[in-house]
């Protein structure tokens, strides 16, 4: 007698006493680890979504763990018969666009002038011999999200993108926002969620078609508690009011010049060139994080004339607005919910996820599926344009309250059914509050309204994919003209890309994040308002509050 086991979407059998790791193993299915499934590095972690009777109890080892998250080589199979479905925190590519980024007039205009360069055979890093070599020069831009890592590897000599790589990020066993991270590390104490992140990159890195060795810098954003977390520091300070990193609070104290973090990669653990740097760009301030400063960098802010703004959606939404003469950032506190998170049937951009929506007049679900198989859940895009159909068709309010009892059937294969219900729009109407809500802040505190923007830039993974239309009907996004909104990808690797192409370009950004204004969202007397507005699924236009420019 065996389990059924459903493990990344492939099929197979496991007997009583075999662990989940030797089942993946025998499904073909690389399970990250470096103890040789000892339970010792933490990296074999795996999400139960069903069958966790069928399983071992949870070790001494998995007491870092709690709910659906095991560790692969410490969980058997008990039982003789049952099912169970599971995977790992990588379980196939996820959808990222490599040549996506669509880059305002003249933003390219920079010189091509890395940190690393070549003098005959020596290697330098700011001018200092790190290794001989005459192979080529290579570089890592990274985008730490809460929800998605994503990895670039760089020709320095050319500007050439090699490769890409994006993955779930591992350290969702600790929580799926910030906040519960933060608690996590502040109580675990031995640097779990940095050393499972670290081993999940360590094998990206290796999988890249270059030596490990010849990559000389490494170049990282991400909001203001991943980009900390990764550099091993206490997170404790941006989980307390005022929510500073400790570089914001040694800063005001004059114990540093700058926000930025800078460590060899040994220390932090990457498998890259022993000499090489971790260089972590600069944040704003509170949770604005690198990754905003990246998305600055990207659309190329600080020399701007026009009013732009750029929305980059997703657990925490980088808000900015602004030009060359003034930058206004801001935080959404929005939550996993459009990445996928608390939703019942929610999951990333991967290989089974419904990306795409429509309902018909006679009321047949029509579904595009990332890879073509058979549906296993929503991501966001298909998310939005399910709520969009919903609400346009009339089978759900403004308010979010479906006109007819029981779960809506979004597809359905060999007896297994995805469905949306009403719990999970209300935890995406929480989601979408907090962005409108930061919208409608930041726009008022830079006293323009919507109509006088010249260009909105909607940023990130999740944001290229989105149906504007869909987006609009259901107040995701301001109901701007279509002409004036502009799909990105992911602005923040590309501010990474360009800082560890261009040390001017790093040195500019170094100077702008010093005088971009911080919108802080949880203390705005009106922010409770906008967020219950916001909530609402209604087209969302300027507040009347908001003064003329």
């Amino acid at each position: 007698m065996s389990v059924k086991l459903y493990f990344n979407g492939q099929t197979g059998e496991s007997s009583p006493g075999r662990s989940l790791f030797t089942s993946a193993e025998k499904l073909g299915i690389p399970v990250p680890t470096s103890c040789n499934k000892q339970g010792k590095c933490k990296e074999c972690v795996v999400e139960v979504t069903e069958g966790m009777e069928c399983l071992s109890k949870p070790g001494p080892e998995e007491r870092h763990l709690k709910g659906a998250f095991r560790l692969s080589c410490c969980t058997r199979v008990v039982k003789e018969d049952g099912l169970v479905r599971c995977h790992t925190m990588r379980r196939g590519a996820m959808k990222i666009e490599k040549h996506a980024f669509e880059l305002p007039t003249g933003a390219r205009t920079w010189a091509l002038d890395p940190a690393v360069t070549r003098d005959g055979d020596r290697v330098l890093l700011d001018g200092v011999e790190i290794d001989r070599s005459l192979g080529p020069l290579h570089g890592l831009a990274i985008d730490l999200g809460t929800t998605t890592i994503v990895i670039r590897l760089l020709n320095l000599e050319t500007g050439e993108v090699m490769a890409d790589s994006s993955f779930e990020n591992p350290q969702r066993f600790g929580g799926s926002d910030v906040m519960a991270r933060i608690q996590y590390d502040t109580e675990d104490r031995t640097k779990t969620l940095q050393r499972t992140l670290v081993g999940y990159l360590g094998r990206a890195i290796q999988e890249f078609p270059v030596p490990a060795h010849s990559i000389y810098e490494v170049v990282l954003a991400g909001n203001s508690t991943m980009r900390d977390l990764f550099f091993r520091l206490s997170v404790y300070s941006i989980g307390q009011s005022p929510y500073q990193s400790l570089t914001e609070l040694e800063l005001a104290e004059g114990k540093r010049t700058t926000t930025s973090l800078s460590a060899p990669a040994r220390q932090l653990g990457l498998p890259v060139h022993p000499k090489a740097r971790v260089y972590g760009l600069p944040i704003i301030s509170g949770h604005v994080g690198a990754d905003a400063a990246a998305c600055m960098l990207a659309v190329d802010i600080a020399n701007e004339e026009r009013v732009v703004a750029v929305m980059d959606i997703g657990t925490n939404t980088e808000l900015i607005v602004g030009n060359r003469h003034k930058v206004l950032a801001a935080s959404c506190p929005a939550g996993p919910a459009f990445e996928g998170g608390q939703i019942t049937y929610g999951m990333p951009g991967l290989p089974g996820a419904i990306e795409k929506v429509t309902i018909a007049d006679d009321g047949v679900v029509h579904n595009t599926v990332i890879g073509g198989g058979p549906a296993e859940g929503l991501c966001g895009s298909g998310l939005v344009d399910l709520m969009s159909e919903l609400l346009r068709t009339g089978r759900m309010n403004e308010l979010g309250r479906f006109e007819e009892s029981g779960d809506f059937v979004v597809a359905a294969h060999d007896g297994h059914a995805v469905t949306f219900s009403e719990g999970d729009v209300n935890a995406l109407a929480q989601a979408k509050g907090a962005n409108v809500a930061g919208l409608q802040i930041a726009f008022a505190e830079y006293g323009i309204r919507y109509a006088d923007l010249d260009v909105f830039y909607l940023a990130g993974g999740f944001g290229r994919h989105l149906n504007i239309a869909s987006s609009k009907r259901i107040g995701l996004i301001p109901n701007l003209p279509a002409e004036k909104i502009v799909q990105v990808g992911n602005a923040s690797v590309e501010g990474a890309c360009i800082a560890l192409l261009s040390r001017a370009k790093r040195a500019e950004l170094e100077q702008l994040v010093r005088r971009v204004q911080h919108c802080r969202l949880e203390t705005h007397p009106g922010f409770f308002d906008f967020f219950v507005n916001g909530c609402q699924f209604a087209a969302v236009e300027s507040p009347p509050e908001a003064p003329a420019p």
